[in-house]
């Protein structure tokens, strides 16, 4: 049974009635949006939202799932660890970047990868558009995988190229322990885990354990 009391049958229709902008800056701007619930209530919410989204069919930007393959090596995770000012500490994330005009989510991938961490891969799957915070914002963003040859020349010696503001410091943490790596790298560091790479990793450790290892559910 959904959880949505205006999913029922004879509920309104949910809808966004206006939106004014409270604030704007360079990069974001807020609004109050007047929207109807599904009880036919007249609300209003706060929404943090990209001024630099290129158009309305588009997301935002792109995160990467990149996983670096090397001959006679364990499979790695490749990771990004920076510092964020909104929560005053640095990061672990995938690298992740806004797409730029016109460009595709493959190329956007391909692109922020290489600037952030040097690497140059192949994208091997896609996600649809999806949402990021949606409680706060209308960001989007579509998730890339992307395979990374390691034994490739070019990726021996990966250099970044970042922005004269940019300090990005790349990571790699092995596939097959993936959640246990990243536990000791924040219990060794004060830094704070993206859930998206949290979610990736206790998915991983979900797929690879047998039966008698996973959690038992209390009743």
């Amino acid at each position: 049974m959904s959880g949505d009391r205006g999913a029922g049958k004879g509920a309104a229709p949910c809808h966004v009635v206006k939106e004014e902008v409270i604030a704007e800056g360079r990069w974001l701007k807020m609004e109050k949006t007047t929207y109807v619930d599904g009880g036919g209530t007249t609300r209003i919410w706060e929404t943090a939202k990209r001024t630099t989204r290129k158009r309305d069919s588009c997301a935002d930007g792109v995160g990467i799932i990149a996983i670096l393959k090397r001959t006679l090596h364990i499979d790695c995770v490749v990771l990004v660890k920076q510092f964020r000012p909104p929560m005053g500490r640095h990061t672990l994330e995938f690298p992740a970047g806004l797409l730029d005009e016109n460009e595709s989510m493959e190329a956007a991938a391909l692109r922020e990868l290489k600037e952030e961490t040097g690497y140059i891969g192949e994208v091997v799957g896609t996600s649809p558009v999806s949402c990021l915070d949606p409680g706060l914002s209308n960001c989007t963003t579509h998730v890339v995988m992307v395979n990374i040859n390691g034994d490739d020349p070019e990726n021996l010696n990966p250099t970044q190229q970042l922005g004269e503001a940019e300090f990005v410091e790349v990571v790699l943490l092995p596939l097959n322990e993936f959640q246990k790596k990243v536990d000791e790298l924040l219990q060794k560091e004060d830094i704070i885990v993206d859930c998206k790479v949290y979610m990736y990793a206790m998915g991983m450790t979900q797929a690879v354990a047998k039966p008698s290892e996973l959690p038992v559910l209390k009743q």
